[in-house]
């Protein structure tokens, strides 16, 4: 069984994806763990102000959160937002899957005739 997932929780990873800074902000914290703001914009060619946005539409998302420890604000990877990008995925596949069977067996009936 192909399970379901939320259309607009979706929708709003999706465009918060469609962006490739927004790509690899998510990807960097994901490989490295949580960090500043201020560190993260430091590896991108573009303003504090520029990266804390593309930040905030990440957070809209759910795909982040913010943390504090001490005096750091920390920004946090959620990966539990992408479940309902794999379920998409997994019901792509699984009507895929299915087309390519009929197909298969269509094929292996001409061959027997």
């Amino acid at each position: 069984m192909v399970e379901r997932y939320d259309e607009s929780r979706l929708t709003a990873i999706l465009k918060a994806t469609a962006d490739p800074t927004r790509r690899a902000l998510l990807t960097i914290l994901v490989q490295d763990g949580p960090a500043r703001v201020t560190d993260l914009a430091g590896r991108f060619d573009m303003s504090l102000n520029a990266v804390s946005k593309h930040i905030k539409i990440l957070e809209g998302a759910g795909l982040v959160s913010r943390r504090t420890e001490w005096r750091e604000h920390l920004i946090v990877p959620e990966m539990e937002p992408l479940k309902a990008v794999d379920a998409w995925f997994a019901q792509l596949r699984a009507t895929w899957d299915m087309r390519l069977d009929r197909l298969t067996a269509l094929m292996e009936q001409e061959t027997k005739q």
